[in-house]
């Protein structure tokens, strides 16, 4: 199951998606909100709401065990998973995301995004702000690919996403879930992400029993776009390991 972060949908993940699929079974849902989903997901007020999507998804798919992949705030939604139904993972992978709860600083930017948010509305936003996700080489080298992402997301509901950041500034830490997971975590790190620094994610590789480390060069928080066809070998890799 591969889960989208913050102002992204399922379609985020499609080159994984078209490179995976005839090998794996992929569950890749939108998060309440986002996407084909429905309603707003403002109906929904935390991250572990967001996770129990996830679990009733793979109950109505009677799925018992699977591997989970979340990207930047999918990642905080699957921790949550992992907390409350570890026993459903077989391996789960955080793809420029953390387990650290967001410090004073990360909290105040979050709130003057939602100010932001509130004066200008979704598309003004995310067209200041999905830059910033990319690295400098790639925003000059695929510009357009950066301004698709701009189009693709721009009709996202205002409420919506302060519903998610709202969500993403109420969560607790979550290190003691890598500590204590027996089975393989994958990280995938970007030497450039602004979102979860290099450093940040550095220190939480080393609290599960099993870390599998991949740290990308002149990317930032997109790996899966940034680095395609290296992100989809890297998944195919643990997805095989932890299969076994």
């Amino acid at each position: 199951m591969f889960i989208h972060g913050f102002a992204e949908d399922g379609t985020i993940w499609n080159h994984q998606l078209n490179y995976l699929e005839k090998k794996f079974r992929m569950l890749v849902p939108d998060i309440p909100g986002s996407g084909l989903s429905s309603g707003k997901g403002s109906e929904l007020s935390s991250i572990e709401d967001y996770a129990e999507c996830l679990k009733a998804i793979l109950d109505a798919e009677k799925i018992k065990d699977c591997v989970m992949i979340g990207h930047s705030m999918g990642g905080y939604i699957m921790l949550a998973f992992a907390e409350k139904y570890p026993g459903y993972l077989k391996g789960m992978g955080l793809f420029h995301s953390t387990a650290y709860a967001d410090s004073e600083e990360k909290k105040t930017a979050r709130r003057k995004s939602i100010d932001l948010i509130r004066q200008y509305g979704s598309a003004a936003f995310l067209e200041q702000s999905i830059p910033n996700l990319f690295s400098e080489y790639f925003q000059k080298q695929h510009s357009n690919e950066v301004v698709s992402l701009i189009n693709r997301y721009a009709n996202f509901k205002s409420e919506t996403l302060v519903s998610y950041y709202e969500a993403m500034i109420r969560r607790p830490d979550r290190t003691s879930v890598l500590k204590t997971f027996s089975k393989p975590v994958l990280f995938i790190i970007g030497a450039c992400d602004k979102a979860v620094p290099l450093e940040q994610s550095l220190e939480q590789c080393h609290l599960p029993q099993l870390s599998y480390i991949h740290i990308f060069e002149n990317t930032a928080h997109m790996g899966m776009l940034e680095n395609k066809d290296q992100s989809n070998h890297i998944v195919e890799n643990f997805l095989d390991e932890v299969s076994c």
